[in-house]
């Protein structure tokens, strides 16, 4: 049993596999660089028993394995309704119980390396903070945005699943007045302003990997998903 939001263009391995050399090799490279980046400021401090180094490794990891687990799910549900044969009506709402936990670990994981690694960055208090703070109330406001406008489970991906959910028109209030990817590129900002207002460069490393490696997300998996569920736009 197919969905009605299946399409057969992606039901082929050529579409399947499309974009993940530019994610998946991206993720090498990126994590490359951020280790390189977070190695002056790396010491023995740590929080909950991790150290900054693996506070790094988990952000990292973690924001790999949400990547891939997306990939995975948004293409097999494109192309094959993977998730809707197997669990049917239910099917949006598991996809929820998986998408949002590792969604939530982003930020707390950045949040973890700030802590371990406090003070490491070498900017004044009074500027880290305003610059924080400034920060969050840009990812704060999109959040709002994204809430208000968009919707949570459109937000996690509801249209490779419901085709009346892709038929919605863009969304042109709040946050995506400024950018048609407010999600990626305000929301992300959040995890910069944790960085800076624990001054952490362990932190701050691991929110540059984490921002870099969602637009390769954009650029492997839903940019060209979109080309065929809009082929319009």
């Amino acid at each position: 049993m197919a969905t009605d939001a299946t399409l057969a263009k992606a039901a082929t391995a050529r579409h399947f596999f499309r974009g993940q050399a530019v994610q998946l090799g991206g993720a090498v490279l990126l994590a490359v660089v951020a280790v390189a980046l977070a190695e002056p400021a790396v010491n023995t401090d740590a929080f909950l028993g991790l150290h900054e180094s693996e506070w790094l490794a988990w952000s990292m990891g973690l924001a790999v394995v949400h990547q891939v687990m997306v990939w995975l799910g948004f293409r097999g549900q494109l192309g094959w309704g993977v998730f809707t044969r197997v669990f049917g009506k239910h099917d949006l709402t598991v996809w929820g119980v998986m998408f949002f936990p590792l969604l939530l670990a982003r930020p707390l994981t950045v949040l973890g390396c700030g802590i371990a690694d406090a003070g490491s960055l070498g900017l004044p208090s009074a500027l880290a903070m305003v610059l924080g703070l400034g920060l969050l109330g840009v990812a704060g406001y999109t959040f709002h945005s994204v809430k208000t406008h968009f919707g949570m489970a459109r937000a996690s991906g509801a249209n490779y699943f419901r085709l009346d959910v892709r038929e919605q028109p863009f969304v042109r209030r709040g946050a995506f007045r400024w950018s048609d990817n407010a999600m990626y590129t305000f929301a992300f900002l959040g995890l910069w302003a944790i960085a800076l207002l624990c001054r952490s460069h362990v932190a701050l490393v691991a929110a540059l990997f984490q921002h870099a490696f969602i637009w390769l997300h954009w650029v492997g998996t839903e940019k060209p998903d979109i080309e065929l569920m809009y082929p319009q736009s």
